[in-house]
């Protein structure tokens, strides 16, 4: 089916980005026209998104809208790093957890949804980076954990200077305030921002990833961390991705610099390594006590579930079962390996992330396709995930990947590339 183009919008090259603010369109106009693109994308089989599964895993079973029946494929979409949403004591704590407790919270924090499973966790998460008790709050998703602190921190007397590849949920809890962006990881333009802020503003919080979400790769966060330190501004992590994963002890990007009892506020997910749902922040105890009582997710909405009892059991296997991390560190060494010997562009990853950059959103989305079509479900990331010139298919690895799954997907992608060209400027 030819693209249709009643709202001047080429089908064929259009990615989400031309859907935003349709010129002259309300509501119902744009989503009908937007209707029409992911109808064409359908069609077309490059609408790689939102597929139906079953549950996480080195393999999944896959469903979409133009497969008849389910397909055995190698997940590499998954951030369960370490598949402790799979670990059987894992499972066990979450059921003696709503066994105990019953299937929700039943209010927000404040007003009585805080619970005796709610206080074990955040004393569990404060103890596992070595800070005082009262250190730490956990918020429904690690997304709300940026955006509701963000927005409680920050007013319009402040400043947040950005790394301009944080997650969005930085930026949006940041509504309230100034914001200045630096390029990533450029040392030149965070100090730039730094002296500009220096005595313009009341508070200057410095916010960056520990591990980036897109590339994989790692903040300079030692050289950061000096600069903040330099000017007078405070510095906050956001190390989803690298908590429970990286770090000799498993706490992330932070422990690999040294500084974690340094890094003024910490954010965390307990969606990734520790295999549930949830987010956290690590700061001091009064900004902990201010952010109990001025996060408005914490005074308007309910929280997590009884069955987050899972968590306290999945952040002591951390240090208990620490061949986990091991295994997972060996996967990303070997799969690296595997992908530059195929000459694919996999950037700067230092992590469980690994992009295969191809640039080209449609080119993209096709060998997205073609990979599922061999047993392999891969992300299709394209805008607004990326830039529009910057898609690309991103991996994740598991621990419980073993490497027969891992040359299956090695061969996948060189037969693809066999067909197209892969390669991408570096």
């Amino acid at each position: 089916m030819l693209p249709t183009l009643n709202h001047n919008i080429d089908f064929t090259k259009a990615s989400f980005k031309e859907f935003e603010n349709i010129p002259n369109h309300d509501m119902v106009q744009s989503a009908t026209a937007f209707q029409e693109f992911t109808d064409y994308m359908s069609e077309n089989d490059h609408m790689n998104f939102r597929f139906v599964t079953r549950g996480c895993g080195p393999v999944v079973q896959v469903k979409t809208s133009f497969m008849k029946n389910s397909k055995e494929c190698i997940s590499l979409v998954s951030n369960d790093y370490l598949n402790f949403t799979q670990h059987p004591k894992v499972k066990q704590a979450a059921i003696e957890g709503i066994m105990k407790y019953g299937t929700g919270a039943g209010a927000s924090p404040l007003i009585g949804g805080h619970h005796e499973y709610h206080v074990q966790l955040e004393d569990k998460i404060s103890d596992f980076f070595n800070r005082p008790t009262g250190s730490s709050i956990v918020y429904t998703t690690g997304y709300t954990a940026n955006t509701a602190t963000l927005q409680s921190l920050l007013k319009e007397e402040d400043c947040a200077i950005v790394d301009m590849e944080v997650h969005a949920s930085v930026y949006e809890g940041l509504n309230s305030t100034n914001t200045k962006r630096f390029p990533h990881n450029s040392m030149i333009h965070l100090e730039r921002a730094l002296v500009d802020a220096q005595n313009k503003f009341r508070t200057k919080l410095v916010i960056i990833d520990g591990v980036y979400s897109q590339n994989g790769d790692l903040a300079k966060m030692d050289e950061i961390y000096d600069l903040c330190e330099k000017y007078g501004a405070y510095l906050m992590v956001d190390d989803a991705h690298g908590i429970g994963v990286i770090g000799e002890k498993g706490r992330g990007c932070i422990e690999v610099y040294n500084l974690l009892n340094k890094v003024h506020i910490i954010s965390g997910t307990l969606s990734k390594a520790f295999g549930h749902i949830g987010g956290f922040i690590v700061s001091t105890p009064e900004i902990i006590n201010y952010l109990r009582y001025q996060a408005r997710q914490q005074v308007f909405s309910s929280t997590s579930s009884p069955a987050a009892n899972g968590l306290i059991k999945a952040i002591a296997l951390i240090d208990e079962e620490p061949q986990w991390r091991t295994k997972l560190a060996e996967n990303i060494a070997y799969f690296k390996n595997g992908l530059l010997s195929l000459n694919l562009n996999i950037g700067t990853t230092q992590s469980p992330i690994i992009p295969v950059k191809i640039g080209d959103p449609h080119k993209t989305a096709q060998v997205a396709r073609m990979l599922l079509e061999a047993g392999v479900y891969a992300n299709c990331i394209v805008y607004p995930g990326v830039s529009k010139k910057d898609a690309r298919i991103r991996t994740s690895l598991m621990a419980t990947h073993s490497k027969e799954h891992l040359d299956h997907v090695l061969n996948a992608f060189e037969h693809i590339g066999k067909k197209i060209d892969l390669t991408k400027t570096r």
